[in-house]
């Protein structure tokens, strides 16, 4: 069921906001409702005039249906090549595939590829070039691989002495922080920097963070600059006009992809391979659940995990059509924990790169002791509260307690 308008009230309790009485109410917004930071011309044209420019972008750095790369150049300014991050350029590439440098058909401009072996960008490909501008559009978790490659630009562009205009688009989970905190030692490209696996950021304040904590490699500070969207509201999930990867086609997708991440990390499908991608999980070995799907080879999906085989599981597309005030705050772990408990051979449910996805190797060793997921929660407690007065400091926009 595909919903236009939700509108929900919710209690600021279960992700250990306020207990008021205040209660807030939870919109889902129309695309184009948020102004964009690269709608706002006005705010950042006269930063890029004169200069070399490179561009970090993909297929969601639109202002209205015309690229941002074709609506800077009719505005005479020199673009001297295009960075994209994992999924490419045009965004249709599978999760982890390898992409290959390129040029833009329509532009003929030069695409370096920030993924695989060669994520910062190098000395020589920053050569001559005055000032990067960044426009990605996240979806505020931790092991999205966006605000990782955020991080090395910004490294990149410190090691230069490049300035950096972060033009800035809203997080649709940008409505509460939970997940446990990353740990010392699971430093990776799903999670490089000590935050849970929601954030509450949009990726502007979270380059501010990265940046005012001195979480760069050797103590660099990036020279930045965050322009700063229009009628964004934290309190509510914009709906975004442009997949911001393949495997994410829609609001449920997004607003589900927080929890079935984990599941990246495990035997289980997570609908990679169907219509409904981060909207399902399942495995041919639930067969007592009642819903049932196939992954088969789709554009984005070009090996899914358990191709060809009848997968038994959940359908969760009218659980983020339904959600209720004590599930929309949080991860939802419980999921993971059932699916766990009913698969028959417990050894090969979690593989390596479970871990990496949670952060620590305490989660997995929690479900497989059997914790619930209320225990399971309480112990981020004190990580979650540390990292709540620290992203306090670098909000753009009100807060949403």
């Amino acid at each position: 069921m595909r919903i236009n308008f939700v509108l929900i009230v919710l209690l600021l309790t279960s992700c250990g906001f306020s207990t008021s009485k205040a209660q807030r109410k939870l919109v889902l917004k129309a695309a184009g409702t948020t102004i964009s930071a690269a709608q706002r011309m006005p705010s950042y044209l006269d930063r890029l005039s004169g200069k070399n420019i490179a561009l970090v972008a993909n297929q969601s750095s639109l202002i209205g249906n015309t690229h941002l790369v074709d609506t800077l150049i009719s505005s005479n300014i020199n673009i001297i090549k295009i960075f994209t991050p994992e999924h490419g350029f045009r965004g249709d590439q599978d999760a982890g595939a390898l992409i290959d440098d390129s040029r833009d058909q329509k532009t003929g401009l030069p695409i370096i590829s920030l993924y695989g072996n060669h994520k910062m960008p190098t000395k020589e490909d920053l050569e001559n070039i005055d000032l990067v501008l960044f426009d990605l559009q996240d979806v505020g978790t931790r092991f999205y691989t966006y605000i990782s490659t955020l991080s090395y630009v910004m490294e990149a562009c410190a090691r230069e002495k490049i300035p950096l205009v972060v033009l800035d688009r809203p997080n649709p989970n940008g409505f509460y922080v939970d997940g446990p905190v990353l740990e010392n030692g699971f430093t990776s490209f799903v999670g490089l920097h000590k935050v849970p696996v929601v954030y509450g950021l949009t990726i502007g304040e979270y380059a501010l963070m990265v940046n005012g904590e001195k979480w760069l490699a050797d103590g660099l500070k990036c020279e930045l600059e965050v322009i700063k969207m229009g009628n964004y509201e934290r309190f509510s999930i914009d709906e975004l006009a442009v997949k911001p990867s393949p495997n994410l086609p829609n609001y449920q997708a997004i607003f589900l992809y927080p929890s079935l991440c984990f599941f990246e990390g495990t035997a289980i499908s997570i609908g990679r391979g169907t219509a409904f991608p981060f909207q399902v999980f399942g495995h041919p070995d639930l067969s007592d659940f009642p819903f049932s799907f196939t992954p088969e080879k789709t554009t984005g999906a070009s090996k899914p995990k358990l191709e060809g085989e009848l997968c038994f599981g959940k359908d969760l597309r009218l659980f983020a059509d339904d959600f209720n005030e004590q599930q929309a705050y949080r991860l939802n772990i419980e999921w993971i924990i059932e699916a766990y408990q009913n698969f028959p051979e417990k050894a090969k449910f979690f593989n390596n790169y479970f871990d990496k996805l949670a952060g620590n190797s305490t989660l997995r060793k929690q479900i497989e002791a059997g914790l619930s997921a209320e225990q399971i929660r309480a112990s981020w407690a004190a990580e979650l509260d540390t990292y709540k007065k620290i992203r306090i400091k670098y909000l753009l926009y009100p807060d949403f307690k």
